[in-house]
């Protein structure tokens, strides 16, 4: 019997990215990173909506007040869907041009995590911010090829952040503010693909997604391989669990350079037999 199986759709993602589990709409948003467009599914229809947007966006998370901030080739916007618009709020690296959005998300204490990247793929000039709820902007890490996650450990204690280019995912130590003690905490080997987007279970198991891997796997909290499930999409991208008890895991793909068929940049439902932790929102307290 099949761990997965395909949302019907009839648009197939370029470079489908950014998942996030909205448990106030009980919907999925994720992004197509270069068409660019955002997608909203509901879990309660099935249907599956599909907007344009203005410039490349890299990943999409609520607030506090369920509005949506995105986070664009220039820079984070606050998105409207009814009308459509998208209000700038602030451009962390008006001086590399060069640079967009790749992958970013909240954290239990309500800041947003997001990572830039040269869209050449040339030059390690991204970098990985953190966007107080205040709304303050800093720069937290750089170095960075292509960066994706981040995710959080169920204690609090980790934060796990990647160079997909590099195939390696470090570890932090983390306070709930800041982070220390970078480390590199698993590196794919050249038949594993190049490690995605990830998130984390309750059980403190990181799920990753694997580009030209072909599937998603879960390593226990010291970092060793624990299960694989395959995919029939080669560009496996970013992976979240949604759902009332949140026990659904949901995974974007990507079509980028791929022969057309019906898996490369489809959404996937997964049967991974545990279940994910909140989403949180950008502004939150605990």
């Amino acid at each position: 019997m099949s761990q997965w199986h395909k949302i019907d759709r009839d648009v197939r993602d370029e470079l489908g990215e950014g998942v996030t589990w909205s448990a106030r709409q009980n919907a999925l948003y994720w992004v197509d990173i270069l068409a660019p467009a955002l997608n909203r599914l509901s879990l309660a229809t099935g249907a599956v909506e599909r907007w344009e947007m203005p410039e490349l966006l890299g990943w999409v998370v609520e607030d506090q007040n369920g509005n949506l901030i995105g986070g664009f080739r220039n820079g984070l916007a606050r998105i409207s869907l009814e009308p459509r618009g998208a209000t700038p709020v602030l451009h962390p690296e008006p001086h590399l041009p060069g640079n967009r959005m790749n992958d970013g998300k909240a954290d239990p204490h309500g800041a947003i995590w997001f990572g830039t990247m040269e869209m050449a793929e040339e030059h390690p000039q991204g970098s990985l911010y953190r966007l107080a709820p205040g709304g303050k902007c800093e720069r937290v890490d750089s170095g960075y090829m292509v960066p994706n996650g981040p995710a959080f450990s169920p204690c609090g204690h980790w934060l796990y952040h990647t160079d997909t280019a590099r195939r390696t995912i470090y570890r932090f130590a983390f306070d709930g503010q800041r982070i220390t003690e970078k480390r590199p905490f698993i590196t794919f080997a050249e038949e594993q693909g190049y490690p995605d987007g990830m998130t984390t279970d309750c059980e403190g198991g990181l799920w990753v997604a694997h580009w030209d891997g072909g599937r998603i796997s879960r390593f226990t909290p010291d970092g060793a391989l624990d299960r694989s499930i395959a995919l029939p999409a080669r560009r496996v991208t970013n992976i979240c669990f949604a759902g009332e008890q949140l026990e659904r895991m949901f995974v974007t793909t990507a079509a980028k350079d791929l022969p057309v068929t019906e898996y490369h940049g489809a959404l996937y439902e997964v049967d991974c037999g545990t279940t994910g932790l909140p989403t949180h929102s950008y502004g939150d307290r605990l």
